[in-house]
């Protein structure tokens, strides 16, 4: 299956759901029209991505990119981080102090460069 990115990135989605044990087909996935910003094209075309995982029962929508094989490729990615969350809270049995998700780890690096950035741009 072609999304149109690298293939690289390819490989690392399907590593990736290949860990987690998600399969193609486990996935019920329908295209519906975009809404917002995009203009004549979204109007026209049917490249928002609803993803559905049928074990689970999680569900993905994706209309970020303009491009149908973009969004594909983003919503199986999204599935896969929301994946990984269930898995670790399971793991851990609830939050257990001090143990954080991969995506809260993520988001306290991002707010440690932000507060970086605002301490440098006030002393400058």
């Amino acid at each position: 299956m072609n999304f149109g990115v690298t293939d690289k990135k390819q490989a690392e989605l399907e590593a990736r759901m290949a860990a987690l044990g998600l399969r193609e087909e486990d996935f019920d996935e329908k295209f519906i029209r975009s809404s917002g910003p995009g203009g004549q094209k979204v109007n026209k075309t049917s490249s928002c991505v609803v993803l559905r995982h049928v074990p689970s029962g999680l569900e993905v929508k994706m209309q970020k990119e303009r491009s149908q094989p973009l969004n594909r490729y983003r919503a199986r990615k999204r599935l896969c981080e929301l994946m990984e969350e269930l898995r670790f809270q399971s793991a851990r049995g609830g939050s257990e102090p001090g143990v954080k998700s991969p995506a809260a780890l993520k988001a306290a690096k991002i707010r440690k460069q932000k507060q970086r950035r605002r301490r440098r741009s006030r002393s400058g």
